[in-house]
């Protein structure tokens, strides 16, 4: 009896190495910084809009502030789209200088100008409309 069930301690691992499969690998979540999509699975990047790598793009847009936070120097806007980034409507906070920031209040509807880059997206200029 002691035979069988040192055979069995012993085929207990080797079977269960067996199943286990080397090229399993875990998906990135969310959290690793990979977007989710609409049905929570990673998107791939393959059909999002990109930023060339250390080229900033100016673009404008319209929108209304949400919000404006002094301490992190950002305003919160939920705009419109950007075909010049192929951005679609959103809401986000652009980092802006207290000058800019001193231009505007929550709720003004605005256009703005902005630059994009892989640094951040900062408002160069805004105005109420």
């Amino acid at each position: 009896m002691p035979s069988l069930t040192w055979l069995t301690l012993l085929a207990v691992p080797l079977s269960l190495t067996a199943c286990d499969n080397a090229n399993d690998t875990e998906m990135p979540m969310e959290d690793e910084g990979m977007p989710m999509g609409p049905d929570a699975t990673p998107m791939d990047g393959e059909n999002m809009p990109t930023i060339q790598s250390g080229a900033a793009r100016t673009a404008s847009a319209e929108g209304t502030v949400t919000a404006i936070d002094a301490e992190a120097g950002t305003i919160t806007l939920d705009h419109g789209a950007v075909p010049a980034l192929d951005w679609p409507a959103m809401t986000m906070a652009f980092d802006a200088a207290p000058e800019v920031r001193s231009q505007v209040a929550v709720g003004d509807a605005v256009t703005f100008e902005f630059e994009a880059s892989d640094a951040g997206n900062r408002i160069a200029s805004v105005s109420k409309k």
